[in-house]
């Protein structure tokens, strides 16, 4: 990892590529490459000519970072309006510096705007940010966190879209025009995720590819456009929907980060870059095995209900216990199902726990594991002690109706009030009880947000402050990140928070889709998959348990079963999966999306340690004649000889053999799953 400057060029070089852009005469930056590593010193700066009156050089130029104006049409990365109603910005290089791995290279206006680009080396990632400085009062009506320009008119996009219960679906397109993918719900995930992948027929194994990935759980915008110059152009940032950012004179602004990274190693060796970068961001305190109480239960809590689960959790090897929706207020199952009550009113319910959760959490500890709650501290329901005292305390729109969503409102989390209250609740709550892990949902997206435009921004701004500030507050806490599912998945959250709730939809064949769609970016080890009854509330499907067992295990395993309805061989199986979990988690470090070769539908991941590896096979459903598949391994030490039983057979293979030869695998029937287990002698 190096930074690199020549005069007016600059290199940024991580463990396999280079980044590289240069001052032109004119005073604008411009870009000249992204990929395999190259010398600064070797770089040529070919010239660049108007071609026409219609195409001037200020559009010509593949700029780092284009401001609005200026004979520049394509997409910019920076729009604002001065207080005399100008809107033009002329961006020309100031000045930069370097230091240690950082890199800020300054762009200044002469009315009043500086811009820093801060460039972060890493050892596979680069990390771009920027600051928005005011010399005057201006206001920010669009401002990208970064753009690159790509000399490439045949990309293939790659992106992951869907909606509730159907998160992390993959979606793949030719790059033509202009493509956008947005989040505009005050949540970042459900539609469409901030991360781009580029590439030129790669496969998963093989290829050039690109990938970026914005740092930021809220309204979130990634364009890819073709120009007519034949470049394509990759930029992300908050979405400017709606926004307004005002800043005084002496006041600057800060953009959320984009983590950025390029391999010839196709797919899967950008997913690995990622999921390395996702994990340095984790804590490193143990995901343990974990029983949530919702499906069991939904609002219909009471503290001897949860103690007969608990007691079932542990018998079956859970580590954590986890009491959802229903523990608070006046959270109260009726015809409106519960949900109209309680929220914003974080004290215990004495109906349900007489004593509070003290003797609940009493019990969850002597059986040997850790406990857990859910909360929903931006929401507040109409009818609760909160709202009552408070109705201005939610987003509205004078004169009109308030929304209700869910039966709740949107607590106005920029109002200092609000979020000195949502805080001072939680570390109330933290401090009665020996709580280790807090699930934060969020199951509404925002609205009438009013006339301060940077809400959307501010918002968000205030929940990674809050959850923040409780994790330095109670070190040890974990803090998983759900939004009515896996609505708020991204890197500027995993910086926060600990966990992802992927989906609502816990249909173990479904989750396969959706575990493939999150790993192209996303570490595994951030991944809740749950084990539920059958059949699934959603799909109405009924799924084998060892299948759906093996479904979870890819994720970092959860249980959601009404426990106390198994009949003790149902509990001795639970049991017996659960510990399997537990003795191969030590191998399951780096995950590998495999391909099926064949013209069947499996569905194949592996992890891969330094100690072993983990394959998992699934067969949703057969088709006619009952194809094998080929599996090949990756990430094996390839002189290395590996243990592990195939075929009802105990065998040992060099790494080489795994990885180039493979193995045939053939399940038959409806839900097949095998787990072949690879341990390096």
């Amino acid at each position: 990892m190096s930074i690199e400057v020549i005069g007016e060029r600059f290199g940024l070089h991580t463990r396999s590529s280079s980044y590289v852009f240069c001052v032109t005469d004119a005073g604008l930056l411009r870009h000249l490459h992204w990929g395999g590593p190259i010398a600064l010193d070797d770089v040529i700066v070919e010239p660049l000519w108007e071609l026409s009156t219609n195409d001037l050089i200020q559009d010509i130029v593949p700029q780092e970072y284009p401001a609005h104006g200026r004979c520049r049409y394509s997409e910019a990365c920076l729009r604002v309006c001065f207080p005399d109603g100008g809107r033009e910005l002329d961006l020309r290089y100031a000045a930069h510096y370097a230091t240690g791995n950082e890199l800020v290279v300054r762009l200044a206006d002469p009315k009043g705007v500086r811009v820093d680009l801060h460039y972060e080396v890493l050892e596979d990632v680069i990390r771009r940010w920027v600051v928005v400085d005011a010399e005057t009062d201006v206001l920010i009506e669009s401002v990208a966190s970064a753009q690159v320009p790509l000399p490439f008119s045949d990309l293939t996009l790659r992106n992951v879209t869907g909606r509730w219960g159907a998160e992390f679906q993959e979606m793949t397109a030719p790059v033509r025009a202009k493509t956008v993918l947005e989040s505009r719900r005050g949540i970042s995930t459900h539609h469409h995720n901030p991360f781009a992948i580029l590439s030129r027929d790669a496969t998963e194994t093989a290829g050039r590819v690109w990938g970026a990935a914005l740092e930021w759980g809220g309204n979130t915008k990634v364009v890819a456009e073709l120009t007519q110059y034949g470049q394509t152009l990759l930029q992300l940032g908050i979405n400017d929907a709606d926004l307004g950012l005002s800043l005084l004179a002496g006041e600057s602004f800060t953009t959320p980060a984009v983590a950025m990274a390029t391999t010839v190693g196709g797919l899967d060796a950008m997913s690995q870059v990622f999921h390395d970068y996702g994990r340095s961001l984790m804590s490193g305190l143990p995901r343990r095995v974990l029983y949530n109480s919702w499906e069991a239960t939904n609002f219909a809590v009471t503290c001897d209900g949860q103690i007969a689960l608990a007691q079932r959790a542990a018998r079956i090897g859970a580590e954590l216990f986890v009491v959802d929706d229903g523990w608070f207020g006046r959270r109260t199952p009726g015809e409106d199902g519960g949900i109209l009550d309680g929220l914003g009113d974080w004290w215990v319910d004495p109906g349900k726990f007489p004593d509070g959760l003290a003797p609940l959490i009493d019990e969850v500890h002597g059986l040997g594991m850790q406990f857990g709650i859910w909360v929903e501290p931006e929401m507040v329901n109409p009818q609760s002690d909160l709202f009552a005292a408070h109705p201005d305390w939610i987003y509205h729109e004078a004169g009109r109706e308030s929304d209700l969503a869910r039966g709740q409102y949107v607590l106005n989390l920029t109002r200092p009030e609000v979020r000195s209250y949502v805080l001072g609740a939680l570390d109330s709550l933290l401090n009665d009880y020996d709580i280790a892990y807090l699930k934060w949902d969020a199951n509404r997206p925002m609205s009438q947000v009013g006339a301060a435009r940077d809400v959307w921004y501010r918002h968000i701004e205030a929940v990674y402050d809050i959850a923040a500030e409780l994790k330095v507050r109670h070190p040890g806490l974990l803090i998983e990140a759900c939004a009515s599912g896996g609505g708020r998945v991204d890197f500027g959250t995993l910086r926060i928070f600990d966990d992802f709730w992927t989906s609502d939809n816990t249909d173990a064949r479904d989750r396969l889709d959706i575990h493939r769609g999150y790993s192209l970016v996303y570490p595994p080890q951030a991944m809740r998959a749950w084990v539920t009854d059958v059949p699934n509330f959603l799909s109405q499907r009924s799924i084998p348990l060892e299948f759906r067992f093996h479904s979870a295990m890819t994720g970092s395993l959860g249980i959601g079963s009404d426990l106390t309805k198994c009949t003790d061989d149902e509990l001795t199986a639970y049991a017996k999966y659960v510990q399997e979990y537990k003795d191969l988690r030590p191998l399951m470090l780096r995950l590998h999306r495999l391909e099926d070769p064949s013209t069947n539908d499996y569905r194949l991941f592996q992890y891969s340690s330094d100690a072993g590896a983990v394959l998992f096979a699934f067969l949703p459903s057969s088709r006619i004649g009952h194809t094998a598949t080929s599996v090949r391994l990756r990430g094996l030490d390839p002189d290395a000889r590996y243990r592990f039983r195939y075929e009802w057979q105990d065998h040992e293979a060099r790494g080489d053999y795994l990885m180039n030869r493979g193995l045939r695998l053939w399940l038959l029937g409806d839900y097949a799953s095998t787990v072949i287990r690879f341990d390096r002698v």
